[in-house]
């Protein structure tokens, strides 16, 4: 990558800089001695939030189990008669969060299309 094309690129100029490699000037944008960057470790709190296979199992296992709790079975009742807003309103008084009530409906509405296809 040239300077040139660099800086007519529609980047912002903090990308352009990590890019580019030290030039040993003393001025610039990509100022002082020439180092070979290190390839960063990505750190364990990066990884958090995505599941493992085996998390999966282990939670399907004991959903088959469990089964639904109470308010989680009045929401799928209102999901079949078709009360979404309601069914909504209620995941989000529970949850705390409307991105938590998304999550929790399509996740019931999954459950709901599973078991009309076994029938």
């Amino acid at each position: 990558m040239t300077k040139l094309s660099a800086l007519d690129s529609k980047q912002p100029i903090a990308e352009i800089v990590k890019t580019m490699t030290r030039t040993n000037l003393r001025y610039g944008l990509n100022k002082g001695y020439s180092t070979t960057p290190l390839p960063k470790a990505s750190r364990p709190s990066q990884r958090k939030g995505i599941q493992s296979t085996r998390n999966k199992f282990v939670r399907s296992i004991i959903r088959e189990v469990a089964g639904f709790s109470p308010y989680e079975r009045r929401v799928l009742e209102l999901l079949r008669n078709s009360k979404d807003k309601k069914a909504r309103k209620l995941t989000k008084k529970r949850l705390g969060t409307m991105l938590r009530s998304k999550r929790k409906l399509e996740e019931l509405g999954t459950v709901i299309q599973e078991s009309r296809r076994a029938h």
